[in-house]
Formats: structure tokens, sequence, C-alpha cells
């Protein structure tokens, strides 16, 4: 059970919309790259992806291509009031989450004795 990603799986979606919600219009390989200074280094576009374009169908971001000043056109991501209510709602979830582990793991002595 040391496999990261699958810890990541149920939060990167949430990630994600922090991420797009924190900036005014950001693009896929941005967005990889803000989640890799963040510590999430095992996260590759190839996730990124197809997890914005579903976020999209489920009309949770709005997307605008522009041209670069670096070569072709960037696909851009704000959220839509869908995908702010899916934020909020994310992170409420994950406070609880968290506040429910916490409480498991609050006499766990594993570093204790080293």
């Amino acid at each position: 059970m040391n496999d990261k990603s699958q810890f990541l799986k149920g939060t990167l979606e949430g990630c994600i919309l922090k991420i797009i919600n924190d900036n005014e219009e950001v693009y896929g390989y941005e967005i990889t790259e803000k989640l890799k200074n963040f510590g999430l280094t095992d996260v590759s576009e190839g996730t990124i992806y197809p997890l914005l374009l579903r976020l999209e169908k489920s009309e949770l971001l709005n997307s605008v291509k522009k041209q670069s000043p670096y070569g072709p056109k960037r696909k851009y991501y704000t959220l839509s009031p869908k995908g702010k209510t899916e934020l909020k709602d994310f992170y409420e979830n994950w406070l609880n989450l968290k506040d429910s582990i916490d409480k498991i793991f609050s006499d766990y002595e594993v570093f204790k004795n080293e």
C-alpha cells in the first residue's frame, strides 16, 4: 500500500480545482508544474489532461484557447460557478475525512520510539 497514486486518485480533482481557483487563468502544463511545486511530483500531464477534460465535460470548468507567446495556442481554464460549488464541497468533505483520520491515528506511536 505504498503507492501514493492510490491516495491521490480521489483528491487530485479537488487539488486541480483549487489551483485553477487561485489563478485567473491557467493551462494544463502550468497546473502540472504547480502540483509539482506543492510536492506532488508523481503527477504527469498524462494524468492531468484527462481530468481537465472530465471536469470541463462536467461543467466545472470553462476554457478558452489563446495564442501563446511561445508557440501554439493554449487552452486556459477558469472555474465555472458549478466548479466553485464543487470546490467548496470537496474542501468540506476533505476536512471531515482528515478529522476522522486524525482521530484514528491520534495514539499511533510509530515515531515516538525512533
